[in-house]
């Protein structure tokens, strides 16, 4: 019996890609694992009407972790006319699997480390690493949404507050609203982990992202939890910053950030900006980690133009496997394979397109593979 069980699940378009190459790299490191396929994505939303069918969800209650590749999303009403005829019309609302697997098993933890290798031409500068812990079911994407509002919800709302009022007079389908909800509970758990990642390896600094002058009610409350947190760790700098601020300092100057959480959204737009500081969306990894569940991703989309045509930079997603292989305790062959990325990238003879190369990710596979 294999020691651990790995969920696997392809996805759309380039995931399938980017998991083929995977495959290469983690035989190669004789991972003592079965890898067992499930179906999530766009297709099964095509045929089926659910995008994460239950047999994937009882999939990932008996595994270890998993490895996701990559999902189309597209809009509601344009998702519904992708349906197969028998299923059009029947109310289904289209969500993303990735975030209802986020809710599901509490994967609060999104944790997203950026680091300039040395030798990418893709370098904003070299020697960053900033890890951004973002806050990964709740805020904006909670999927509180409304599109037409109903009257009941604009009536209340015109009763009880008053900056309601340049909008009590629309008619319901002509606004809609989104509601961001953030609690203690939440905020709390991810700060946590922040701050103790910063404590148990050796980070100077923690740095939370906010918009608390604005939206004052949930950024106001996470912002105050931080503050609350941060005195348990003295011996951390602490700083906060507004998100918009932020994405001006980061590019001014990187070496100023060290660990930094946020809540969702921004988490989620800071960690592509610092992405593109050390190479891109093709070094970008990213793991959904939850108590007893943690499932590792690369941070790009689908690219839906790119399938099967083995262009795409696999990095990311081996990247991701060194996070996974921390998270199951093998931390050994997670430094064996980050140190073979690591060679591969300076000696630059494999550069996929993304890095003015022609190498293919098959091939920057095998390079990765080789120096293991």
């Amino acid at each position: 019996m294999s020691k651990f069980k790995i969920a696997w699940l392809p996805g759309d378009g380039v995931g399938n890609d980017v998991l083929e190459a995977t495959k290469i790299v983690l035989d190669k490191l004789n991972l003592d694992a079965e890898y067992i396929h499930g179906d999530i994505g766009w297709e099964f939303w095509c045929k089926e009407g659910d995008s994460f069918p239950q047999r994937t969800i009882d999939l990932l209650k008996n595994v270890d972790a998993a490895l996701f590749g990559a999902i189309t999303s597209k809009p509601v009403k344009d998702a519904e006319k992708e349906l197969v005829p028998e299923l059009q019309g029947k109310g289904l609302v289209y969500r993303s699997p990735i975030v209802r697997m986020r809710q599901m098993f509490d994967l609060y933890n999104c944790m997203r480390p950026c680091k300039a290798y040395d030798g990418n031409p893709l370098n904003y500068k070299e020697n960053i690493d900033i890890v951004i812990f973002r806050e990964n079911t709740e805020d904006l994407y909670a999927g509180v949404e409304f599109n037409p509002v109903p009257e009941d919800l604009q009536s209340l709302l015109t009763t009880i507050n008053k900056n309601f009022a340049p909008f009590s007079n629309l008619k319901s389908d002509e606004y809609a609203i989104s509601c961001k909800v953030n609690t203690k509970k939440g905020s709390e758990k991810i700060i946590r982990t922040g701050f103790e990642f910063a404590k148990n390896n050796n980070r100077k600094k923690v740095t939370i992202v906010h918009k608390a002058n604005v939206v004052r009610a949930t950024d106001g409350m996470f912002l105050e939890i931080a503050k609350e947190i941060a005195k348990e760790y003295p011996e951390i700098i602490f700083d906060e910053a507004n998100v918009d601020a932020m994405t001006m300092w980061l590019l001014k100057n990187p070496y100023n950030y060290d660990v930094m959480i946020a809540p969702n959204l921004y988490g989620d737009v800071i960690s592509d900006l610092a992405a593109q500081l050390v190479g891109g969306l093709g070094f970008a990894c990213s793991g959904n980690i939850g108590n007893n569940l943690a499932v590792f991703e690369p941070s790009h989309g689908s690219a839906p133009k790119y399938a099967g045509q083995y262009k795409v930079n696999p990095i990311a997603t081996f990247l991701s496997v060194k996070m996974m292989l921390d998270w199951l305790g093998e931390t050994e062959k997670a430094q064996k394979l980050e140190e073979a990325i690591s060679l591969v990238i300076k000696e630059g003879k494999v550069r996929t397109y993304d890095m003015g190369g022609d190498s293919s990710t098959l091939d920057m596979a095998n390079a990765v593979a080789d120096k293991l």
